[in-house]
């Protein structure tokens, strides 16, 4: 049960009597958890900012009704997760995209995937995101929960197990304090959490075999980069295969090609990458992984961004590799277009 400071309990009486200054005091120490949570919710940059947006101007509205019960972080945990669901609920499926490089046929991908609307998340909105007190129940690091692999996998979950999974085992709320979020029962949380459990560990066999990857920032992880940018930018196939492991995993969101193995991961940049045309990445980081936003060489002189390409490491090789299209760009910082080399 969460506990209000005499500091807190005089903001909260200013915001009630309308001071703006007092509410925002209130609530930007959790803004960003707040909103890395929403992110890992609805698995989009854009849908999780208008998320966090919703909750605060909830949040204002309601604050006449804190009763003090739980913590002020614990109510706009509950509130944001009731902004996602109600957005889950109200959001159409959106139909995979089909293929529209042009000039490139792509090979026959291994599945067509299910989860085809993921965005990545840039590690600049990261900063502080993991400076939370997480509960002892938690099951997962921060960083591996925010992951493009544990992202992926949360998706393919129904909205109320996808819920009490976050707050259960990467948020490490108790179960009671769920099940008051929620509006449900203790039984019903912990039927929707073994639920939830059991299809996230089918999503996800594919990737928890790999050993673990390099520190980012790490002499290891950077030797790994730039073989990558080396082998990318001269549409060296041969030496990107050699960074691959035998089961390599790749995703073209919002296009449901999934590409497993070396072979045929191989075969994909064969048709991708043409010796005679001038290839850049730009780096970047994605869901705290390497990422590189893509650019190729025009006739009129200018580098133009393609894509954007993170990768996942598994020791000294690279397990998977997710392509987004280049309306993600903005999020990075990244210009649609360079001036030419």
């Amino acid at each position: 049960m969460g506990k209000v400071d005499v500091v807190t309990a005089d903001l909260i009486s200013r915001a009630r009597a309308g001071d703006g200054e007092a509410f925002r005091a209130l609530t930007e120490p959790y803004r960003r958890e707040l909103y890395v949570h929403c992110y890992r919710m609805l698995g989009s940059v854009q849908d999780g900012e208008d998320a966090l947006q919703d909750t605060l101007v909830a949040a204002w509205q309601g604050l006449g009704g804190f009763g003090e019960r739980a913590s002020i972080r614990t109510w706009l945990y509950r509130i944001a997760t009731n902004q996602c669901l109600n957005a889950l609920r109200a959001a159409r499926r959106r139909p995979a995209k089909a293929w529209d490089i042009p000039g490139i046929e792509p090979p026959e991908p291994t599945r067509l995937g299910e989860v085809v609307w993921l965005g990545p998340l840039p590690d600049s909105l990261l900063d502080g995101a993991f400076d939370l007190p997480v509960g002892p129940e938690a099951r997962y690091e921060q960083s591996e929960s925010i992951s493009l692999a544990f992202v992926t996998a949360l998706q393919a979950l129904p909205p109320r197990q996808l819920a009490v999974l976050i707050l259960r085992d990467v948020l490490g709320f108790r179960a009671n304090e769920v099940a008051e979020m929620l509006d449900t029962t203790l039984p019903s949380v912990n039927s929707a959490l073994t639920r939830a459990r059991s299809g996230l560990e089918r999503q996800q066999v594919r990737w928890r075999r790999h050993e673990s990857s390099p520190a980012a920032g790490s002499p290891e992880e950077d030797a790994i980069v730039a073989r990558f940018v080396t082998a990318y930018e001269s549409a060296d196939v041969q030496g990107l295969v050699e960074l691959f492991t035998d089961d390599i995993f790749m995703s073209m969101q919002p296009m449901p090609h999934e590409y497993e193995g070396r072979d045929l991961v191989a075969r994909f940049f064969e048709h991708l990458l043409i010796s005679d045309r001038r290839y850049s990445l730009v780096p970047t980081r994605a869901n705290g992984q390497p990422a590189f936003g893509a650019y190729v060489l025009g006739p009129d002189g200018a580098r133009h961004g393609t894509g954007l390409f993170a990768i996942t490491l598994a020791g000294d090789r690279i397990c998977a590799m997710t392509r987004f299209e280049n309306s993600v760009f903005a999020w990075f910082g990244l210009p649609l277009s360079l001036p030419g080399q």
